[in-house]
């Protein structure tokens, strides 16, 4: 059997005719996914962001080079799909925490009751209840660039996706900020090459609550102090690539720390208006099935609102910190693996 599966190469992350016998295809995925020298397929879009990750099960625990190519990845698409996955609460926390921390809700509402670490986005509703939040990230922003330790990714699991007129609805767009910060005016760079920006949690929670049909509540003081805000560069050097990115995003960012208030709003202005662009752009549509990873450091998303309330959309997710990207043996490790991979070519 061994001979037979590897007449067929490295099955893993191709797509496979129908006509192949299901068992057979099964067989040969999990033989490979034991082998160390079977690197998972990336196929980037084409577009500014993201690629499709085939030849791979989330479900299981990954081999140290499939990690790596993840990690290495993320850094360089930005954004990374794969497709037709099948996880319980307890695997999805499983991969996300390989990759850092992991934040839990600062309202104790909203995620799975056995592991808080899963968060549940959905418009739901069951028995008059809300079963997780409905309007999670309905703007331009960033996760967790609130914290003194940065977000570094999210891992959304698609249980349940909308559609009307054989279309899905709520898609979820991305912006570029390693392309946003290439294209600013030189002399511009070098102005701020220093500058640090605040960043506010409750600025978007807010925003969010001021919409008519937001079911949020004011943050309470003690929610409000489990989230103070906190200052990062205005350029960051991003730990995977090694290059600068553009943080500061429409969602969090208050205020450029060493300018007056006036100037600091209209350069803030300028920067949301640019990294915007449409060519910097780019969306997914959700399938179920679909596990989505994206990079915080390196993109801003906004979860597009146009589904009605009974059309109902059930997510689940996992928000990472970078609390280990950044420590140099982190990355140490990564390229190590990937070294012993090219070494085995």
């Amino acid at each position: 059997m061994k001979n037979y599966l590897e007449s067929w190469g490295c099955l893993a992350g191709q797509i496979y005719p129908l006509w192949i016998n299901p068992v057979l295809q099964a067989l040969a995925i999990q033989y490979y996914r034991h082998k160390e020298d079977c690197i998972v397929d990336v196929c980037p879009t084409g577009s500014t962001l993201g690629a499709r990750v085939r030849g791979i099960d989330l479900s299981n625990p990954l081999s140290d080079m499939d990690f790596s190519q993840i990690v290495m990845s993320l850094g360089r698409y930005g954004v990374l799909h794969f497709p037709q996955q099948k996880l319980n609460a307890i695997e999805l926390k499983a991969f996300s925490e390989r990759f850092g921390g992991l934040q839990t809700s600062v309202t104790g509402k909203f995620c799975d009751p056995n592991v808080p670490e899963v968060g549940i986005l959905s418009n739901i509703v069951e028995n008059g209840v809300p079963i997780g939040l409905a309007d999670a990230g309905q703007d331009w922003h960033t996760d967790m660039s609130y914290n003194a330790t940065i977000g570094f990714a999210n891992v959304l699991y698609a249980l349940k996706i909308p559609h009307r007129n054989h279309r899905a609805l709520g898609s979820t767009h991305f912006a570029n900020m390693h392309a946003a910060y290439d294209d600013l005016p030189i002399a511009f760079v070098q102005r701020l090459a220093d500058a640090t920006v605040t960043h506010d949690f409750n600025k978007f929670w807010e925003e969010m609550r001021q919409r008519s049909d937001s079911p949020r509540p004011a943050l309470t003081a003690e929610q409000r102090a489990k989230r103070p805000p906190s200052r990062h560069p205005l350029f960051l050097t991003h730990p995977i690539t090694g290059k600068p990115v553009l943080y500061a995003n429409p969602g969090y960012a208050v205020r450029i720390n060493e300018l007056s208030e006036k100037e600091s709003n209209a350069i803030l202005d300028f920067l949301f208006e640019h990294q915007l662009q449409a060519k910097y752009q780019y969306v997914h549509d959700w399938s179920e099935g679909d596990v989505l990873m994206w990079d915080h450091i390196g993109t801003l998303h906004n979860a597009v609102p146009d589904y009605e309330p009974e059309e109902h959309r059930l997510i689940k997710r996992c928000q990472i910190k970078a609390d280990k990207v950044f420590d140099p043996s982190f990355m140490t490790s990564v390229n190590s693996h990937l070294s012993l991979k090219d070494d085995k070519k």
